[in-house]
């Protein structure tokens, strides 16, 4: 299950529960374990008026050990700053890469994020996420 921190906003609460519906979905059962889950925290949103339309929102992932997300969008730009441990991005079309600390992702708002995971199986992993997308749209679609 995912973990919210801070206190819970509308939008923190559609993504984590649309993070668990489309995992849920994707993996299916899973002999004896589920895979952990990232925990997704909301940091800030904030409207941006000299963007009429346009909000910008900052999250921290945390990727347990063996975390991964499902394939999803965000419709938004997405920029990634990874704080401590691995991960591994990668959007359609585009190559695998392995991040470490200090490295940064992008995503357009037309991508599709086909992988994100923790490179480690012993090791946590913890990164930040900015969106700007638009006002009230999820943070996360998922892709089937």
């Amino acid at each position: 299950m995912l973990k919210i921190t801070k206190r819970a906003t509308r939008t923190q609460l559609a993504t984590s529960a649309l993070t668990l519906a489309v995992t849920g979905a994707f993996l299916g059962p899973v002999a004896n374990a589920a895979p952990p889950q990232p925990v997704v925290s909301e940091l800030m949103e904030k409207a941006l008026p000299d963007i009429p339309g346009k909000d910008a929102l900052m999250l921290s992932v945390d990727y347990p050990p063996g975390a991964q997300d499902p394939v999803h969008r965000h419709n938004a730009y997405g920029f990634v700053y990874v704080l401590e441990g691995s991960i591994v991005m990668q959007v359609k079309g585009g190559k695998e890469v392995t991040l470490t600390a200090g490295q940064t992702f992008y995503e357009g708002p037309e991508d599709v994020h086909t992988v994100g995971r923790n490179a480690s199986k012993t090791k946590p992993a913890r990164f930040l996420v900015m969106l700007i997308k638009q006002q009230g749209a999820p943070a996360l679609i998922p892709v089937k």
